[in-house]
This record gives structure tokens, sequence and C-alpha cells, in this order.
């Protein structure tokens, strides 16, 4: 079961939101879907989700086309929560399970299934208003996998959770892709699609500007990340040649170099000014991708 999208883009009037994107999702794998505000990221999901029409181009799953009309088969979990605030929790997840072809019976012993794994069984004949807001996000995660999409596309998923919480939605995400659910992956917390993803698309202007293998990108990019720790003045290291930026910090410096021949020529220039307690060259972060290939920081 394989998501494809084949040079789909999106005009609204003259302006070009989602350009000639190419993207596939196998099964059993989770896709980190990045770009800063105004990159697509939403309007592709809503164009897979059959919210949108596309302008050309052609989205499919398993090799037909996919939309709202299958909606039983997509869990959508938006980065603007929808959940009503009134009712209780177990009426509209039932309700909401019932529209993607669940019945009633199935549909509860699933929520009660997920209340105990997120340890709330206690909320089921809550009104959601009566929640926490990360209570209330669990609750609208389960909104979205009530009904055992075979994909599920995930905008923001962890904000408002404390750290315990991540953790606890976090292995229930990692078990769902095991048990066969393709996945897509948006987050603004970089550490997170670098844990969780192993294939990533950084779209910018509506363009892919990064697509593959999350080892194969940092392969490729190569390090370019250089961490000084020394006992003497490291400043003359802005104006080295190859660096291109420099960070202080309390036991010395961060470098973005151009190469790795440059981290070389300051190994060998640092040779007798001082006790050096560290130097390393590091493999890029996901962060430093994007800000080369994006040109900002995702933060």
């Amino acid at each position: 079961m394989t998501l494809k999208l084949e040079n789909v883009s999106k005009r609204f009037g003259s302006t070009i939101a989602i350009d000639h994107l190419s993207i596939e999702i196998p099964e059993k794998e989770m896709v980190g879907f990045l770009g800063g505000n105004g990159a697509g990221k939403t309007t592709t999901f809503r164009m897979i989700l059959g919210l949108l029409d596309m302008t050309e181009g052609a989205i499919t799953w398993n090799d037909a086309p996919i939309g709202y009309d299958r909606s039983d088969l997509i869990g959508y979990l938006p980065e603007e929560r929808g959940l009503y605030p009134k009712q209780k929790v177990w009426e509209q997840l039932v309700y909401l399970a019932k529209l993607r072809g669940m019945n009633k019976r199935t549909a509860l012993t699933e929520l009660e299934g997920w209340l105990q794994r997120f340890d709330v069984p206690e909320y089921k004949n809550k009104k959601v208003e009566e929640l926490s807001k990360g209570n209330q996000q669990k609750i609208q995660f389960i909104s979205a996998v009530i009904h055992k999409p075979n994909l599920l596309i995930l905008d923001e998923p962890f904000s408002g959770l404390d750290p315990i919480n991540v953790e606890l939605m976090k292995q229930a995400v990692v078990d769902l892709k095991n048990e066969g659910t393709s996945i897509v992956f948006s987050s603004h917390r970089m550490d997170h699609v670098e844990e969780l993803c192993n294939h990533l698309c950084i779209l910018h202007e509506g363009k892919p500007v990064v697509h593959g293998k999350l080892k194969d990108i940092k392969r490729s990019f190569g390090k370019k990340k250089v961490i000084v720790h020394a006992d003497f003045p490291l400043e003359f290291l802005k104006q080295y040649a190859g660096v291109r930026q420099y960070k202080s910090v309390m036991e010395g410096c961060e470098l973005q170099i151009e190469n790795e021949a440059v981290a070389e020529d300051i190994f060998t220039d640092l040779n007798g000014k001082g006790f050096v307690r560290k130097f390393e060259l590091e493999e890029p972060s996901l962060n430093d991708i994007f800000i080369e290939k994006a040109g900002a920081s995702y933060e």
C-alpha cells in the first residue's frame, strides 16, 4: 500500500502554492514533512484528503485514485484542533468513527482501548471542554486513529503535551507504523522528526528542495559542523576562510564550515595555541540541513 504524489501542483489564481511535487510514502514508513509557514504543507495534506482539488498531477493510493470518497482509509490530525467542546468524549468519537464506516460497538471497544493506553479511562463521559489542553490533544489523536486508517497524516501531533505524554504518544505512533500504517508527520520539532522518520521531504515555496532517506540526505550533506572547546580565545575563527557561521558557547565555539577540508585546516592552525579540550566534526542536524536548503531556521 503506497501513497504517491506525481507532479502535483496547486495554483490559487496567479499564486503557485505547490509546484510539481512528487513523493512516495511506502507501507510501514513514516515521512517527515517540513517547511516554513507558507511552504505548502497544509495545502498538500488537503489535496491528499480530497478537500482541495489539485491543479495538475495525480495522487494515488495503491495505484488507485484517492480523495474525499476514500476518507475511511485516512486518519488526519490537523494542526487546528476541531473537537466539539460541549459534547462528551465517547459521543463525538463514536460519531466520527461511524462516519468512517465503523459500528457503535466496535468504535466503543476501540475507544476504551485507547483511553486505557493513554491513562485516561475516566474521560469517557466527560465533555471535551472539561479536559486540559494536553488531554484534549489525546482525544483528538484517538479521533484520527480509531477507525484503523491505512494512511495517517499528523500535523503537529505533540503540541500542548508535557514530556511524559509526548513519549506516550510517540510510542503509539511507532506502533501504528510497525503495524503497517503509512504515516506523514509534520512538526516544528526537528528532534522528533529525526527520531521518528526515516524519510524526509522539505518544502520551500511549494517545491521539494530535499527529498529522500534521512541517512542518505545527511551523508550527502557532509559533516559541516565543528565544535571546539579550548582554554584560549577562538574569535579569530570568525574570519577564517571557509567558516560560514561562528557561534560562541561557554566552553568555546560552534562553527558551520563549507566542507570537511576546512576542519582539517582549523585543526592544524589550533596546534600550538594552547590546550584544546574538544575538537569534534559532527554529522549535520536536521536544523542545519533545513537552514542550508530552505534559507532559515525552523525553530
